[in-house]
This record gives structure tokens, sequence and C-alpha cells, in this order.
């Protein structure tokens, strides 16, 4: 069988990727709309002309006939005098509610805010593991305040809990759990200190 040797046959030459279709020949200048436009701007320029140099039209007025000589009056009866009717007398106001608002007292009663008798603590997680509890604690840390890790023995075993506090006011613990709930660190409950 005899061998073909495709190193010396060389490559194909490569299809031209333009498009081969010949766009239509243009009919040369276009005198027919080149007039049309002309005789646009010519008809305009002539408006404008005329417009500024037309005189403003004066407003038209009727000749005045001339008056005619006035007849002397003849004297007039005077009129009866007319009688005086008196206005009634001013309506008495139904509503008194006007000069009853303006001496009114409101008086307040404010309640007397309650102190706390034991200090707040916020807990926000509690993990079997004690590296789970520093990942917790650090990144309470980054948002600017400071958590302990307190170590609990309950039913299940040990629990290692990430607390905040003590606050001596609800809402201050508040104001930071929802600091940390915008940071995306949730759940956290607050509790009476221990």
């Amino acid at each position: 069988m005899a061998t073909k040797d495709y190193v010396k046959r060389g490559r194909a030459p490569k299809k031209s990727t333009r498009n081969t279709r010949k766009a239509p020949a243009s009919g040369g200048f276009p005198f027919k709309w080149a007039l049309i436009a002309l005789c646009l701007v010519s008809a305009l320029g002539y408006g404008l002309y005329f417009l500024s140099t037309s005189p403003a039209p004066e407003p038209a007025t009727a000749p005045q006939p001339k008056p005619a000589p006035k007849p002397v009056p003849k004297p007039a009866p005077k009129p009866a005098p007319k009688p005086q009717t008196s206005l009634p007398p001013k309506p008495e106001e139904k509503w008194r509610y006007i000069e009853e608002l303006e001496n009114k007292e409101v008086k307040v009663e404010a309640k007397q805010q309650e102190k706390p008798t034991r200090p707040y603590l916020m807990q926000c997680g509690a993990y079997r593991s004690a590296d789970q509890a520093e990942q917790r604690k650090a990144m309470i840390a980054f948002q600017g305040l400071t958590s302990q890790i307190k170590i609990s023995q309950g039913e299940k075993g040990r629990w290692y809990r990430v607390i905040l506090g003590p606050y001596p006011q609800k809402r201050k613990a508040e104001s930071d759990r929802n600091q940390l709930r915008r940071a995306g660190i949730e759940p956290c409950a607050i509790w009476f200190w221990e």
C-alpha cells in the first residue's frame, strides 16, 4: 500500500469569513432629496425674513362720532328715602369647646419605671466543644462587643455557653442583640443573671 505524504501536501487555504454578498450599488447623489431640503430651508428663511421686516399691525379702532350736544336735564323728583333696616343681632355660639379647651389643664400621670433587682445577661449560643464556643466569641468580638465563655454542667453533659453582660437594663441588652442580629449572629436570648 502506498503511503501518502501529508507534510508536503500543506494546509488547505482558509475560507473567507467575510460576507460575499455585494451591497446594492447606490444610485449616486440623491438630487431629489437635496432639492426638497433646499426648498424647505429657503421657505423657512423667507418666512423669517418676512416676519422681521413687516411692520407691526396697528390695533383697529372705529372712528369716533362727534358727541351730540347734551340736553338740559329736568329736575328729577327726589326719591323717597329708603327705610333703614337694622341688622339682626349676632347669633350666640352654641359651642363652648373653644373656651373650654383654652382653660383646660391636662394631667398626665407618668408611671415610675421599675428598676430590675437583678442584672441581665445575653446568651448567644451553647456548644458541646470549646472550639465552637471560641469561634462564636471571636465573631462577637469582631462586632466590638466583649463576651465570655461559661462552662455549665447539664443533664446531657458539659456545655460551653457564650454570654455577654451583665447589663443593668434590658434595653442595652436588646440594643446589643439587634447589633449582633444585623451582623448575622443569631439566636441570642436575654435572661436574668444567675
